[in-house]
């Protein structure tokens, strides 16, 4: 029978201290470099966000990071927590964060798992103190009851999920490098800096408003969407939330909307782009997808969408999806865009863009290199998606005490 772990607190088991106070106006000292809050993420730190302070000597000796120090957020994201594994020679912290050292041992690995699960099931909101923005002080802090088990079952969970921690962040700093893989392939491709193998004809210009239509869009409120109807609906706000530019409205999940209210709408065809029109962000302006399926009851373009239909013997079918990044198309809509809080893109606007751009073959070659790129990086973010799931059903079971790993002497 599995025995009950005994209870602590954070401030039996840690020494909890906040960082240093900064301000630009009364700090004295030398120049040492700190982190803060935004520096901190969940299981690591962002040394892009470390800053630099004047600290005295008397500050050095308070606050200067040791290897194993768990730092936590104070504010913010109450309990957001990192590990400090001594990533600069000589770092300091900020009043924002607690500092916690082991007064008996307890493994720094399994506190911040636990500062994760507690994140995670809304444990924190009893401790918090909440005015503009909640805060976790340092005497509510202490008092939160922790875990005591043996020392052995303490490394021994820390380890298993500081496995899969490793693997998380691997794959996160894989899927970084593919990003800026595909950002900078896409920079060379779409502009002909680099061209592939094969290609070296001269690329021509092409008025995208003379090979173009339009199918009429239905302006419906997402109250007016369903999970029912057979008709599928491409709406603004889920063309924004995408990352792939392709859309395979044949096996995606989208929101569907009632015959009856789509009877002034065009159907979208295999190859159409459709364009959000409003965004508040810079960088959606002309975000779009291409349309690479369609379902036999149709699909249909919805609020705030520009849906254009391409000549297909200029703009090839896989190429138009990577319009968006083109950069003289981006710096065309930024300039051009009308509206103030929200920025609009129209019909007249697209018509206007002149590009250039390789023939059809080329645009193919180019479009599957991109899509190639696209699609490594979609599984990796599977992959990461699973090893979340793992890890999340990994601290239900043993940060709870209902899984026991074998030799920890956990059993009685």
């Amino acid at each position: 029978m599995t025995q009950p772990w005994p209870v602590s607190t954070v401030g039996e088991q840690f020494e909890v201290h906040l960082g240093k106070m900064l301000d630009s106006a009364k700090n004295v000292g030398f120049p040492k470099p700190y982190v803060g809050n935004r520096a901190v993420q969940w299981g690591w730190i962002d040394l892009s966000a470390v800053g630099v302070a004047p600290l005295t000597q008397s500050d050095i000796r308070r606050f200067r990071l040791r290897n194993g120090d768990l730092l936590v957020c104070e504010g913010g994201e109450v309990g957001r927590g990192a590990i400090w594994r001594d990533q600069l020679s000589e770092c300091y912290y900020q009043k924002a964060l607690h500092r916690l050292r082991p007064k008996n041992g307890y493994d720094v690995r399994l506190m911040l798992a636990l500062l994760e699960y507690w994140s995670t099931g809304g444990v924190f909101p009893n401790y918090v103190t909440q005015t503009s923005i909640a805060h976790l002080p340092r005497d509510k802090f202490i008092e939160m009851q922790l875990p005591l088990p043996s020392a052995a079952e303490q490394a021994r969970i820390g380890e298993v999920i500081q496995d899969v921690n490793d693997l998380i962040h691997a794959l996160r700093r894989m899927i970084a490098k593919k990003q800026a893989i595909r950002q900078g392939l896409r920079q060379q491709l779409l502009t002909g800096r680099t061209r592939l193998p094969g290609y070296s004809g001269s690329w021509r210009e092409v008025s995208l408003g003379r090979y173009v239509s339009y199918v009429n869009t239905v302006a419906l409120s997402r109250a007016q969407l369903d999970g029912e109807s057979p008709v599928r609906y491409v709406h603004y706000g889920d063309i924004h939330a995408r990352d792939s530019p392709m859309l395979d409205a044949a096996r995606e999940a989208l929101p569907r909307a009632s015959s009856t209210l789509l009877r002034n709408a065009g159907r979208l065809k295999v190859g159409d782009l459709v364009f959000a029109d409003v965004s508040e962000d810079p960088d959606g302006v002309g975000k779009s997808v291409e349309v690479t399926s369609v379902p036999d009851v149709g699909v249909v373009p919805g609020l705030h969408t520009i849906a254009a239909r391409f000549e297909k013997a200029v703009l090839a079918d896989g190429f138009k999806a990577y319009l968006q990044f083109i950069p003289s198309l981006r710096e065309t809509l930024h300039r051009l865009v009308v509206g103030t809080k929200v920025l609009a893109t129209t019909r007249s606007l697209i018509s206007s863009i002149t590009l250039t751009l390789p023939n059809v073959d080329e645009q193919r070659a180019i479009a599957s290199v991109l899509t190639d790129a696209d699609r490594e990086i979609a599984v990796l973010r599977v992959r990461l998606a699973k090893a979340r799931d793992v890890k999340q059903g990994m601290m239900q079971e043993l940060l709870a005490g209902r899984t026991r790993l074998p030799g920890t002497g956990s059993t009685a």
